[in-house]
């Protein structure tokens, strides 16, 4: 079982040689990948490793969910390093495209297999003891606990990852991300963020399966809008990709922002109705068994 949470490093740790060699194709001259994204990726990994290893030796009954977990984890820092690690990142500065598709990777597919893997119950165990105690006792306090609860509301995290969305996807804030790796790091952090709290609030057990598929509704709709109304536009909303004059793939700036608007309009908003309906079938089920014995 310790493999398994070692291959998390591995694959972050890989990433810049797979990465180089499809940079050779899709970017040359791609530098790699930034340090300021790849550091705190190994040190995560690194830390999950450690916790890993040690619940591993000291768990009995619980292997089963810790493996269970773990696979989770891996997985989730594979999508997060193809995203943000890989040639994709680079690519997102000529194509409106890419960078969509990398935006969508971290908010429908990273963020929710954190949230289910839930990594840092695993790398507090990385910590010597006295640390370890003081790191669990946060979450535990009544201002930890009342501050998760707050933010991770269906309806409050529903509403901050829409606001990071349609905020971000201002001319003014998306040209300075374009321009500028600090914002466009922070632009990262406000979308990754935002999709833990809001996957946290849908995935949560204390959570209404009705409320959590309202709020996903209302998600798809949030951000297909803004799909749709850059799919339908017929001039580029962004100053550095209209510069380009074509964008990667040999597409016009507008016909490479229709595709990304499209990308999330349909795929995106199917993917809100797929996990709603999931959420929602045992409710049904349920509820029509009481139907039939009533």
């Amino acid at each position: 079982m310790k493999r398994l949470a070692l291959t998390t490093f591995a694959i972050l740790a890989a990433t810049p040689a797979w990465a180089h060699t499809a940079a050779t194709a899709a970017q040359p001259g791609w530098p790699g990948p930034e340090p300021w994204m790849l550091v705190p990726m190994l040190a995560a990994a690194g830390l999950y490793a450690l916790g890993y290893a040690r619940l591993a030796r000291r768990s009995d009954h619980g292997r089963g969910e810790l493996a269970r977990r773990g696979r989770f984890f891996v997985l989730a820092m594979a999508v997060l390093a193809g995203a943000t690690l890989s040639p994709l990142h680079a690519l997102g500065a000529r194509s409106f495209t890419a960078h969509m598709g990398e935006h969508e990777l971290i908010m429908l597919a990273a963020a929710p297999l954190f949230v289910l893997a839930r990594p840092l119950a695993v790398m507090i165990w990385a910590f010597p003891a006295a640390a370890r105690q003081g790191l669990a006792a946060i979450p535990r306090s009544r201002t930890g606990a009342g501050l998760w609860r707050f933010f991770t509301d269906p309806l409050l995290a529903t509403v901050l990852q829409a606001a990071a969305l349609w905020v971000w996807h201002l001319p003014s804030l998306f040209d300075l991300a374009l321009k500028s790796e600090a914002w466009h790091g922070a632009q990262h952090i406000a979308f990754f963020v935002t999709a833990l709290l809001f996957w946290s609030a849908m995935l949560s057990p204390r959570r209404s399966p009705w409320t959590a598929a309202a709020c996903l509704f209302l998600t798809s709709m949030a951000s297909g809008a803004l799909g749709a109304f850059m799919a339908l536009s017929e001039s580029p909303w962004y100053a550095p990709y209209a510069a380009l004059g074509l964008a990667a793939f040999g597409l016009t700036p507008a016909e490479d922002q229709q595709l990304a608007g499209a990308l999330m309009w349909a795929p995106g908003g199917l993917f809100h109705a797929v996990v709603a309906i999931a959420i929602l079938a045992p409710a049904l089920r349920s509820g029509g068994k009481e139907v039939v014995h009533g």
